[in-house]
């Protein structure tokens, strides 16, 4: 556990681009160990318009980590550990919409898995848990996040479908049109797990999607690359960086289903329960247990 000052209410989880968040004050840096291993760096905590906010970049510093070689349960799992009761997690993502131009924000509701090779539930070793996930953000925290990336100056797209892909390729050509036909609005590498996590750990979720190209399906726009993503990436992180500090002053603090979602979740005959389980589930699911 940690003690008192090392301790947050919103979780921001920073992706290509947003290695730190420059406005924090009473900072400290603090290495975590979980259950379930070492998560991608240490988290920094700061103050943030009067909240407390601790902030891990996804990748590492100095961007090290391929998003599938992300150990995602170790992330969420710190953030429980801090404290953290809301969760933003920013990343970039190509567009699969005209209409989301590079260097405009999306605000998903919903996700499709393309991913096949990642752990994505704090879950098994002896207790089975079926969390809803019909609604795979909080509705109340999403709205937060869009209000606050307007007021940061974006142009915010409200709703729609995230493709998460396992990567590090970016899409064919073929794929990228098949998820257009299935209306998807952008598509990303990382959110969704993290999504599944955030459930589990009864934390509310939210993504900001940083579009940064048009993926390769469109005809009149170069195929996506590095280089160009890195270019509209600085743009993204300024503007990343003023939304979380608005949300900072705006987290939604009534109560919320996403806080209760274990209550009804697990299956498993409680005397059945492996000590050595029960003892790694403690802070996810020890009440319940």
């Amino acid at each position: 556990m940690t003690n008192s000052s090392s301790r947050a209410a919103l979780g921001v989880i920073g992706g290509s681009g947003l290695y730190d968040l420059a406005d924090l004050q009473e900072v400290e840096r603090v290495r975590l160990r979980t259950p379930f291993g070492e998560p991608s760096d240490e988290y920094v905590l700061g103050t943030l318009r009067g909240t407390r906010v601790a902030f891990l970049p996804r990748h590492g510093r100095g961007h090290r980590l391929l998003p599938s070689e992300l150990n995602f349960r170790a992330n969420v799992h710190g953030m429980k550990q801090l404290g953290v009761t809301h969760l933003l997690a920013v990343g970039a993502v190509g567009s699969l919409r005209e209409e989301i131009v590079p260097g405009h924000v999306v605000v998903p509701d919903q996700f499709i898995d393309r991913t096949f090779s990642r752990s994505a539930t704090f879950f098994g070793d002896g207790v089975v848990a079926h969390v809803q996930f019909g609604d795979p953000v909080c509705r109340g925290l999403a709205k937060a996040a869009a209000s606050a990336a307007r007021e940061a100056g974006a142009t915010v797209h409200e709703g729609g479908t995230y493709v998460c892909m396992e990567g590090p390729q970016f899409s064919t050509r073929a794929e990228s049109n098949l998820y257009r036909s299935w209306s998807a609005s952008v598509i990303g590498m990382t959110n969704l797990q993290e999504a599944k996590l955030a459930r589990e750990a009864e934390l509310c979720f939210a993504t900001l999607a940083m579009s940064t190209d048009y993926d390769c399906w469109h005809e009149s726009e170069a195929e996506v690359d590095a280089a160009s993503i890195l270019a509209v990436l600085q743009a993204n992180a300024a503007l990343a960086a003023r939304t979380v500090a608005t949300l900072a002053r705006a987290v939604p603090s009534d109560d919320c289903a996403c806080r209760h979602a274990l209550e009804f979740a697990i299956v498993t005959d409680r005397s059945t329960v492996p000590a050595a389980t029960r003892e790694r589930l403690q802070l996810i699911a020890g009440k319940y247990l």
